[in-house]
């Protein structure tokens, strides 16, 4: 009988781990192909919490990726000017905006910035990510424990690396490539 109660926890912690797992898995939809990306919601929370939210609202979808840096990363999120197909699109403003939601405390981790981390974008103050994010081109490690890492691509990356990169220097993109949809998987 006790073997029987110890092959029964065993299956039901590996269940409910693929349950978990699944539950933070996104797929980010774009003209290339589909990325899925997996988050960390052990290790910043708020930052998942918030992006699951916008995500599984629709907010993300038609958002452009204004500011992308070959060899760097690939920044995205700004839903009040950056949707390409509302009236408030500008796209000399975007990456200045974010949601109606209040910013994010920062949750610096011990997840280095390598290629295809998810990292929230914030201003100069730590605690101000709100809606935008970047994808890492190529490992970063001067972002560590600088900014908010909560996820990783582990499928589709040669997408990301295909998306329209900005000027040298700024990143900034002329008409850029967007999202069309971020939801959970």
């Amino acid at each position: 009988m006790k073997k029987i109660s110890y092959l029964f926890i065993i299956i039901f912690s590996l269940l409910n781990t693929k349950l978990i797992a699944k539950e933070n898995l996104m797929i980010l939809k774009l003209k290339y192909g589909n990325v899925e990306i997996q988050l960390f919601p052990e290790k910043a929370p708020n930052h998942v919490k918030r992006f699951k939210e916008l995500a599984d609202q629709g907010k993300y979808d038609n958002v452009v990726f204004h500011r992308v840096i070959e060899g760097f990363m690939a920044q995205t999120g700004d839903i009040k000017f950056g949707n390409s197909s509302s009236p408030d699109f500008n796209l000399s403003l975007v990456g200045t905006g974010g949601s109606d939601l209040p910013n994010i405390k920062a949750e610096f981790t011990d997840i280095s910035h390598n290629r295809g981390i998810i990292s929230a974008a914030r201003s100069a103050d730590p605690n101000s990510a709100n809606s935008q994010f970047f994808i890492c081109f190529q490992d970063a490690p001067h972002l560590d424990r600088q900014y908010s890492a909560f996820g990783k691509v582990v499928k589709g990356m040669e997408f990301v690396d295909m998306i329209k990169k900005g000027s040298p220097g700024s990143g900034s993109v002329s008409d850029p490539d967007k999202i069309i949809s971020l939801r959970s998987k």
